[in-house]
């Protein structure tokens, strides 16, 4: 047999899992809730029972993040996820409206195409699965090349686990040879319905490019400012506590730190004091050519998710071996200051401003490198918070960290690993992604209205062919004539109808004070004769007086 080449074996390879994958989409689509929900719990068991060993599996391969706090995120990807979305209703009828007559009825997308970054490989195949699954969907992953064992299994645990309790094979699957070749295969595959594309700039817009719905997220750059009247204490320890989850992978984690001229000081004693390295400028330039590629803003993927001593050791510096951070100083936003970019590692910018308009501007300028993405706000107050509220991040996250705020471990947020960033941000949502961006919601309506008598029955409708008065019709914008104004079609009579009609009624009912007998002009001619004889507003509202008084009678 003739040996293909890896590219070639990993492109039928994707041909092979889209076209199992959209199979068993299809026999997902028939399943209950109850049947889907005995499938998520298994998968529940199962994340659990190899949360630990994945994460080991995740550092040991990338050398990205701590062993731990992986742990943890596969946790969350699976249980926290769970509670969120159990009472989702994501099967059948979602909701009746019977005043409208309106049914929404979920259909599911299909075939989901996962793309996992090398940051979070293993917790986001379990939070895609869990997510797609729940949708009533079936998804095929393709890993990054420098994490693609620990994402392999992860994505075998997740289908063991499903077809365990009753999922049909193919439901999860997984590119177990990543190449180019097969992730562009896998994208323009007819079967794919839909991309959820979590990783870098290239490959998310190559996701929006291959002539499919897609869900794309954009790059971070989140600026972490505490306000004036922030508990500093609380503020700094959120920061810290978020930026060394996993050694800052999480692309929501803090970029920058602003603060004060009027905290200025009680904020970086606090730094310092809960395990911030305050480096000299030196030492920042040193730390900076290591971080970013050619004097660039790309980060060196090396220094991703790396302790302050791994960073520091690299880049010829000395820190203590408590340091969990390293905080440079940057004076300006841009070319020129790399740390004004995104950084997704254990290295912060700081920045100090007069008052919160400065602050404003500085975040907008720092938003611009992470657009669409997340900021967080360190205040007791709600007013300023408002004033942040129409800066251009999807999330907006007050007195809590970065990386647990955002993925919604730590707020309301639906608990997620793939954020959306927005319009601006280049992306087709702009919230946490959720089992309901994966669904298709139809609309059942019934009839309310008679379509036969529609034009006749709609009292809002006013037309000379509806309301039979032809003498008044409305000139077409389209034509000129000398004839006398008369009233809008809005209208049935105009004034000199009602005044034509009470003459004529009165020559004919003199002195009567029986029921008025109801007469209308019929030709244009009665309509002209009654418009002569008034030469003034009071005869005019005078005669109209005249009519309502005997119209009361």
């Amino acid at each position: 047999m003739e040996n293909f080449d890896l590219d070639l074996r990993s492109v039928q390879e994707a041909r092979n899992l889209a076209r199992q994958g959209a199979e068993a989409a299809k026999k997902m689509a028939c399943m209950t809730a109850e049947q889907i929900d005995k499938i998520l719990r298994s998968m529940i068991e199962a994340a659990e029972e190899h949360a630990s060993c994945l994460a080991k599996m995740a550092v040991e391969e990338t050398g990205f993040g701590k062993v731990l706090d992986k742990t943890y995120k596969n946790h969350a990807a699976s249980t926290l996820l769970y509670e969120d979305i159990r009472d989702m209703k994501t099967v059948g009828i979602l909701s009746e409206d019977k005043a409208r007559g309106i049914l929404e009825v979920a259909a599911p997308a299909g075939l989901i195409m996962g793309i996992v970054p090398s940051t979070n490989p293993t917790s986001t195949v379990i939070y895609k699965s869990m997510i797609a699954i729940k949708a009533g969907n079936a998804i095929v992953f393709s890993p990054h090349p420098s994490a693609a064992k620990c994402t392999l299994r992860a994505a075998e645990v997740m289908k063991e686990a499903a077809l365990k309790a009753g999922a049909p094979e193919g439901v999860i699957g997984c590119i177990s040879t990543p190449t180019m070749a097969a992730t562009n295969e896998l994208m323009h595959c007819k079967e794919v319905a839909l991309i959820i594309a979590t990783g870098g700039p290239g490959m998310v817009k190559a996701a929006y490019s291959a002539g499919k719905p897609a869900i794309g997220v954009g790059a971070g750059n989140s600026p972490a400012y505490i306000e004036r009247t922030a508990d500093v204490k609380s503020a700094v320890s959120a920061i810290m506590a978020s930026k060394t989850f996993d050694n800052g992978t999480i692309c929501a984690s803090e970029q920058s730190i602003i603060c004060e001229e009027c905290n200025h000081d009680e904020v970086v004693a606090e730094l310092q004091r809960q395990g911030a390295y305050f480096m000299t400028r030196e030492e920042t330039e040193k730390v900076c050519r290591l971080l970013f590629k050619n004097g660039g803003h790309a980060m060196n993927a090396k220094f991703v998710g790396r302790t302050p001593q791994v960073i520091a050791q690299a880049a010829g510096i000395s820190v203590p071996e408590t340091a969990k951070v390293l905080i440079g100083g940057q004076d300006g936003v841009g070319d020129g200051y790399p740390l004004s970019y995104e950084k997704l590692t254990t290295v912060l910018a700081f920045y100090t401003v007069k008052d919160w308009q400065e602050a404003c501007h500085l975040s907008m300028d720092l938003l611009q490198n992470g657009i669409g993405h997340t900021m967080s706000i360190h205040t007791k107050d709600d007013e300023i918070v408002r004033k942040f509220a129409v800066k251009p991040a999807s999330r907006i996250l007050v007195n809590t960290g970065g990386s647990m705020g955002g993925t919604g471990i730590s707020t309301g947020l639906n608990v997620a690993f793939t954020l959306g960033c927005g319009t601006c941000g280049g992306s087709s949502v702009s919230e946490n992604v959720s089992p309901l961006n994966l669904i298709n919601i139809k609309k059942v309506a019934y009839g309310l209205k008679n379509c036969a008598t529609l034009i006749e029955d709609d009292r809002t409708f006013h037309h000379p062919e509806v309301t039979g008065n032809t003498a008044t019709a409305p000139v077409s914008c389209c034509e000129t004539t000398t004839a006398p104004a008369t009233s809008s079609c809005a209208h049935e009579f105009s004034p000199a109808d009602i005044v034509a009609s009470f003459e004529k009624k009165q020559s004919h009912c003199a002195g009567s004070c029986g029921a008025s007998v109801e007469q209308t002009v019929t030709s244009q001619n009665q309509l002209e004769q009654a418009s002569a004889g008034f030469t003034d507003d009071a005869h005019l509202a005078d005669l109209v007086r005249q009519l309502i008084s005997s119209m009361n009678k």
